[in-house]
């Protein structure tokens, strides 16, 4: 998958998650958007892959994971993220929010309405939104 294709998916799943969320699904909605910020993580992980270079086994391998930090981290947006929560009060709240999603949450059959509320509000945000703050590094 490549870096245009990540962020194609991780846009369809904020809308997803909004349909969700409109509707009800909670925990669907919940789940979605958080696969969608990892989309958006990897898509800056991909932008560090030069085209025709064959990738770096044990990169690739540390990439494999669904861990919002480690994926930072490989993408070197990491100290970019730490910096920026500390100078703004709204990315540093709504990180907080978001820092805590699993992949396990797929299995999760309720969530509550103000969670996944507060969730999708924590990503999308228009200034200090977490998946707003990822897209000037994708």
């Amino acid at each position: 998958m490549n870096r245009v294709e990540l962020q194609l998916l991780s846009k369809l799943r904020v809308k997803e998650s909004k349909a969700l969320l409109d509707v009800g699904q909670y925990a669907g909605s919940y789940y979605l958007l958080g696969y969608s910020i990892e989309c958006a993580i990897k898509s800056c992980i991909a932008k560090q892959t030069a085209k025709y270079q064959f990738p770096d086994k044990e990169f690739a391998a540390k990439s494999n994971t669904h861990d919002f930090v480690t994926l930072m981290q490989l993408a070197g947006i990491w100290q970019d993220l730490q910096r920026d929560t500390k100078a703004h009060q709204s990315l540093q709240d709504n990180w907080l929010v978001v820092k805590d999603w699993k992949v396990t949450s797929r299995y999760t059959a309720s969530i509550a309405p103000a969670v996944a509320k507060d969730f999708y509000s924590a990503c999308v945000a228009r200034k200090y939104g977490v998946l707003s703050w990822i897209k000037n590094y994708w």
